[in-house]
């Protein structure tokens, strides 16, 4: 069983799809995705995104403001909670700290994070977290406000095994994307090795990092395949184990309701 922890389907290129939803979705099925979680990155769009994927029981959702989007409405402790009632919603985020796009005073966006560890812990739902050029004050943030009380994942892993030992320490769960497959990501690809084969992701994040060998192409949920493939290779397992397992500690995360 494949399930791509972290997508965002409202912005995939439907074009080799017949701009048709439903067509790229029963082709994404073919491929054997069985359950995708589509990740929300601002609450304009969050509508629409819902909309989109309300028809298909296989897709969940997440709520959240991304950390670089600094340029709209920012959004409160009860709008998250509110909005994270929906009952296909199964996770708060994605938020976290990303000094690398972002310059200047940058305590907005420490200030954004604080507030969706805050509506998480409320709404009794995991936190999807993007971390980028921010590895110490992720973790001090994380630390600070309790964020292991909500528990979550660490998705698109590219950090060290330091700032992934600390993130297991308070619970939460590595996911892997596409990057894992590059040859040249050899720190990444040894924490994948090594990390708790139970706290284990894998995801896409599509329509962005397409993997090894669709490298600088446009990403899809089908590709997680590629994923799952490079870390059954680099913990020596059967890639149907490692799909396996990984959709049952996404179940166990997410409470989604999957059968595995």
């Amino acid at each position: 069983m494949l399930i791509d922890s972290h997508c965002h389907l409202d912005r995939v290129d439907l074009s080799p799809y017949q701009n048709d939803f439903s067509v790229f979705m029963r082709q994404t099925r073919q491929a054997g995705v069985d359950h995708m979680l589509c990740v929300s990155i601002d609450l304009e769009s969050y509508p629409d995104m819902l909309a989109l994927v309300l028809p298909y029981e296989d897709i969940s959702v997440s709520v959240g403001v991304h950390p670089n989007d600094f340029d709209r409405r920012e959004p409160g402790v009860d709008d998250l909670v509110e909005l994270s009632s929906h009952p296909r919603n199964v996770a708060i985020g994605e938020t976290g700290l990303d000094f690398f796009r972002s310059e200047g005073d940058l305590e907005w966006q420490r200030q954004r994070f604080r507030t969706h560890i805050r509506a998480a812990i409320e709404a009794e739902k995991p936190l999807v977290i993007h971390t980028r050029d921010a590895r110490e004050e992720t973790l001090a943030i994380m630390q600070a406000e309790k964020a292991e009380r909500a528990g979550g994942v660490l998705h698109c892993f590219t950090e060290n095994w330091e700032m992934a030992s600390a993130a297991l320490d308070m619970g939460f769960y590595i996911s892997f994307s596409g990057i894992v497959t590059f040859k040249n990501a050899q720190e990444l690809r040894d924490v994948a090795a090594r990390a708790p084969l139970d706290k284990l992701l894998i995801e896409t994040d599509a329509p962005y990092l397409a993997p090894t060998p669709y490298r600088g192409k446009p990403n899809e949920p089908k590709y997680v395949i590629r994923v799952a493939e490079t870390i059954a290779e680099l913990r020596g397992m059967d890639t149907e184990d490692l799909a396996t397992q990984t959709a049952k500690n996404f179940q166990r995360l997410f409470k989604a309701g999957i059968q595995t």
